[in-house]
């Protein structure tokens, strides 16, 4: 029988249409992620595998639950793992007009029989509260059909095949017809060695019931388990797919939803003050490709009309990127850029992939704006609000403070180990990150720092690089001191976030784990870039049992045995690179630190408002000494702190030997915040003095629970979340994003903090939390106060 889809089945469900054909790769190249081409399935599409390598990553055209347990293999794909509702979506596809018809194929085979046999087909009708191509891509369910044992099920219907299938091949062809305002679906099953039709069912059901993505699955019928650190654990079947083929009316086509080979881009432009000049440094991200695949990436520029190529390399398969490093660069000028992949194919064919930007000029202007994001919990994806917001806005650069993943990212949990497939479980839960974000980097520098849920720890005391001992004693690894991870998967989180950044000021590894500090001097402001946890010391150093110390104290007390000499916070070499940094003005007016979370304990309730924590030791408030000693160091390069983490946008002033003799802090809202947390403590009696005269509860001159001194000027406290609606309910939890104005001219900062479900653009006050905005000069940071 042949290979594809016969021409009679295919005209059995469309008369006078195109039945030969196929969608090809097309390059990246809008300006936008989804330029406006939607088109009908007029041409049957066939799925690449017959012509593609081996590898873990499946093609552009492709979504895989979960990433690390599917794989191309001898031309098909097959489910590595046996775990239950593992799945493969169309990113092109998506069954959107019912009143029309459509088809559908694939080739099925058991490639192991295991205990139990959890059926393997085709999924319809994947639709979240959105109904959003990306996010219905998480969605675990719809309407299933396909084999299962030796049935052929369509639905909540069932017939026994006519001939036992045991592991033979097996073609499903699905023909769909509207019918008053219904869809009349017809599946056959056919044996492919001889061509016999073993089983036939029809049903009758809502349009409504089909709306949506389109998937393969691997054991529709087991519940969803995690993805096993050995994919062979699982009680299901495993399965081999091939010819997956779809046509008409109903599907609406849109090939600018591809995600890769060339998935996005981060770059940096800093002024290195030497010989170097400007130095670009731009990362290119690509899926996890094969041995035989082409290896190399290429940057090209546009120079008076023509692309030309800057530089090749190779990409690390730790990470799936190339890094390009560019000296000497033209920043007076903006240029359009292009990452080129030739993507390889086993029958000698090749099809060019390209990523398409532009590498900004310098700012020359007095302004230069930022926008600052951090903690993107899965729930609110793609964040549509705000990732829209900030392309609107033109920031000059962005900044992602950390928690660009979180562990439960994409579900099916987490692999630690062994060490290639726990890199693919982080790496698809990253590709959330960059497949929702990426055009607001497309065009701009980007800083990106991982924090603790990035390299998949419930909170993090790395302690310079330890490795976490008694792992078994804390799974989350939420308590205890050091790193989960092995320095491998550590490095690999650290490349794939921040290789594009300016070189390391001194990359000198601890226990294996490199440094990263360093700064970036951009339009006339030089960041400085830390690393709040790699050196920070554990409460358990101290005796201190996270969640638990403190409960059975007066809330209002300060515990001198949570302080000593020798805690860490940001570590000797990071103090020693913050004190020579704020020396340090060459080429630049103002100075900005940039850090995963605030030096300070701007929290009392979490998770709930009536759930008051005393010690939340995930803050950099703690150790105190510790933090007193960096805002020391700080203080002299009148520097605004800009950080994340606390999912509580606030807006504050350190104090160290008096109230507010230090720098400002803007800790901004998280993009979608998970666990909430409320800064209440007027509600708690903690004595306060010289609220600010805009008279907002919750603010003024105090103490958080670990002594610090602290002025707290807004807040942005949340609702209790409740909405059904992902979006609505990230807007509730006080979602959002910050954005910093810095003039050069005026040495002014001026902040804002947008809430998550509003338009940036429109001029409304009510689009930003109470308190904001707000405009502190220069000479504020080192304690020469004007705000009141």
């Amino acid at each position: 029988m042949d290979k594809k889809i016969s021409r009679r089945s295919a005209f059995k469900f469309v008369t006078g249409g195109v039945v030969a054909g196929s969608l090809v790769s097309c390059a990246q190249s809008g300006t936008k992620q989804e330029a406006n081409n939607e088109k009908t399935a007029t041409e049957l599409s066939s799925d690449p595998w017959s012509r593609t390598y081996d590898r873990v990553w499946l093609g552009g055209s492709y979504w895989a639950n979960p990433m690390e347990d599917w794989a191309v293999k001898s031309g098909g794909i097959e489910s590595v793992g046996r775990g239950g509702n593992r799945s493969v979506h169309s990113l092109t596809h998506e069954l959107r007009d019912l009143s029309q018809p459509f088809f559908m194929s694939v080739r099925i085979q058991r490639v192991e029989k295991n205990p139990v046999d959890g059926g393997a087909g085709i999924r319809l009708g994947i639709s979240s509260d959105l109904n959003e191509y990306r996010s219905n891509c998480f969605v675990h369910k719809g309407f299933d059909l396909g084999i299962k044992e030796d049935l052929l099920v369509l639905g909540d219907k069932s017939i026994a095949l006519s001939t036992a299938s045991a592991d033979k091949e097996i073609q499903l062809l699905l023909n769909a017809k509207p019918q008053s305002g219904a869809v009349a679906l017809h599946l056959s099953a056919t044996l492919v060695d001889t061509g016999t039709v073993i089983a036939e069912l029809d049903h009758l059901l809502p349009a409504d019931q089909l709306r949506g993505n389109v998937a393969l699955t691997s054991n529709f019928s087991l519940a969803e388990t995690g993805s096993s650190e050995d994919k062979k654990d699982g009680p299901g079947c495993r399965y081999r797919f091939n010819q997956w083929q779809m046509q008409g009316q109903a599907f609406v086509v849109n090939d600018d939803r591809r995600f890769g080979p060339i998935l996005w881009t981060m770059y940096s432009l800093s002024d290195n003050r030497n010989d170097e000049g400007f130095v670009l440094k731009l990362s290119a991200y690509v899926g996890p490709i094969g041995e035989q695949d082409s290896q190399e990436l290429e940057l090209q520029i546009k120079k008076l009309g023509k692309w030309q190529t800057v530089a090749k390399e190779k990409i690390n398969t730790d990470g799936w990127l190339a890094t390009f490093r560019v000296p000497q660069w033209d920043e007076s000028q903006t240029w359009p850029f292009r990452v080129v992949y030739n993507e390889q194919h086993s029958d000698g064919s090749e099809t060019p992939d390209t990523w398409l930007g532009s590498i900004k000029a310098n700012p020359q202007g007095a302004q230069v704006k930022m926008a600052a994001l951090t903690c993107q919990n899965d729930y609110g994806f793609p964040y549509e609000p705000v990732a829209n917001n900030v392309v609107k806005l033109q920031p000059d650069l962005v900044f992602f403070s950390g928690d660009q993943i979180y562990e439960s990212h994409g579900g099916y949990g987490i692999v630690r180990s062994p060490d290639e497939r726990a890199m693919l479980n982080y790496l698809r839960k990253f590709y959330q990150f960059g497949w929702a974000f990426r055009e607001a980097m497309r065009n701009q520098p980007t800083v990106c720092l991982p924090d603790d849920h990035d390299v998949l720890q419930g909170n993090l005391w790395g302690q310079g690089g330890q490795s976490m001992k008694n792992i078994e004693n804390d799974p989350t690894a939420s308590v205890l001191a050091g790193y989960i991870q092995s320095p491998r998967i550590v490095n690999m989180v650290h490349r794939t976030t921040l290789n594009h950044h300016p070189d390391a000021y001194d990359p000198t590894p601890t226990n294996g784990i490199g440094a990263y500090y360093c700064d970036m001097v951009y339009g006339n402001v030089s960041f400085a870039i830390l690393a709040d946890r790699q050196w920070k010391s554990a409460p358990e150093t101290v005796g201190a049992i996270v969640g638990e110390t403190g409960q059975d104290e007066d809330p209002t007390s300060f515990n001198p045995k949570l302080d000593r000499d020798g805690l860490s916070l940001l570590g000797q070499r990071q103090e020693d690179f913050l004190e020579q940094w704020g020396q340090d003005w060459r080429g630049h007016k103002l100075k900005a630190v940039l850090s995963q979370t605030v030096f300070a304990g701007i929290s009392t309730h979490q998770p709930r408002p009536d759930r008051f924590l005393k010690y939340d030791f995930d803050s950099s408030g703690w150790p105190a000494s510790a933090r007193n000693r960096a805002i020391d160091i700080m203080r002299a390069s009148k520097a605004l702190h800009i950080c994340g983490d606390t999912h509580l946008g606030t807006l504050s002033q350190y104090g160290v030997n008096q109230q507010r003799d230090s720098n400002w802090a803007f800790c901004t809202p998280a993009i979608s915040a998970g666990w909430p947390r409320w800064w209440l403590p007027d509600q708690m009696n903690f004595p306060y003095q010289n609220r600010p005269e805009h008279g907002l509860a919750q603010t003024g001159e105090y103490k958080d629970t670990f002594g610090n001194l602290i002025y707290v000027y807004a807040v942005g406290n949340p609702e209790v979340g409740k909405s059904g609606n992902r979006y609505i309910k990230a807007h509730e939890k006080g979602s959002g994003f910050g954005f910093i104005t810095f003039d050069t001219e005026k040495l002014s900062y001026t902040m804002q903090a947008y809430r998550f479900l509003i338009d940036a653009t429109d001029g409304s006050a009510s689009n930003q939390f109470p308190g904001w905005p707000v405009t502190i000069y220069q000479a504020e940071n080192g304690g020469d106060n004007q705000l009141s």
